[in-house]
């Protein structure tokens, strides 16, 4: 039998065959938790995100929330507020002490002191029911973004006596440890990364609590949180300035 003729591959068609489409739903892998009890809400969400190819965890309450973050370390976490068990706000006070994952919260109210609340205790958005899918899953990318390393470019931040690790989530005033809390911490961060450039109080919003001018949230809430940064800071605190009719900058060393 005449053997057959084997036809070897060109190495080269690798190089000049189209390359594959890698879009957000080919690369994402980062996991999100869910904590909400409404079971339609769940199989929505966990179709569009795994369909968008996030890994998803579920969680029908928030004790097991509490547990799912602590054993699975997601990427992001979507709180529904009025869970049974331990709410989304007392959910969220617990983990911001554990970890810096951003958290998007879902809520049927939409009575302003709530959404103060869940931002004053961490909460990086906001969504109100019934949401639009897509809206939602704009938030999620927009928050992972702004989560990614691309944002962490240095572990290790200083400005005068100020000394910032990154990585430990740590804040040192003058050798002294200072607590700060999550949005403190990321104010005070974004500051120090500007390395004395200015920003503004837009600039701030959508950076540290990932709202536009689109969105209805007072600048004041930055204001608010730079006089409980600087009372923080202490013998720092002036090196947080204000710049007239703009934002805030971090002094440069002299």
């Amino acid at each position: 039998m005449p053997a057959r003729s084997r036809k070897r591959a060109d190495p080269r068609a690798a190089l000049t065959r189209p390359a594959a489409k890698w879009d957000d739903a080919t690369v994402a892998q980062e996991k999100i938790l869910v904590v909400e009890d409404d079971k339609d809400i769940v199989r929505l969400l966990k179709y569009n995100l795994e369909k968008e190819g996030y890994r998803v965890v579920l969680a029908a309450d928030g004790e097991a929330g509490l547990a799912a973050a602590r054993k699975e370390k997601p990427d992001l976490l979507i709180l529904d507020v009025m869970v049974p068990k331990l709410d989304g706000f007392e959910l969220l006070k617990i983990i911001r002490r554990e970890t810096r994952a951003p958290a998007l919260m879902l809520t049927a109210r939409k009575e302003e002191v709530d959404r103060v609340l869940g931002l004053e205790l961490g909460a990086d958005d906001y969504v109100t029911k019934p949401f639009g899918v897509r809206e939602l899953l704009a938030r999620v990318k927009a928050l992972l973004r702004r989560a990614g390393p691309a944002e962490a470019a240095a572990a290790f931040l200083r400005s005068g006596g100020i000394e910032m690790d990154v990585e430990r989530y740590e804040v040192r005033v003058r050798g002294k440890d200072v607590p700060l809390t999550s949005k403190e911490f990321e104010f005070l961060k974004i500051l120090l990364q500007a390395g004395g450039r200015a920003l503004t109080r837009d600039q701030i919003l959508e950076k540290v609590w990932g709202y536009d001018r689109s969105m209805e949230i007072d600048t004041r809430t930055v204001d608010q949180h730079v006089a409980r940064l600087r009372e923080k800071l202490g013998a720092e605190a002036a090196r947080v300035a204000t710049v007239k009719n703009v934002g805030y900058r971090i002094k440069p060393e002299q």
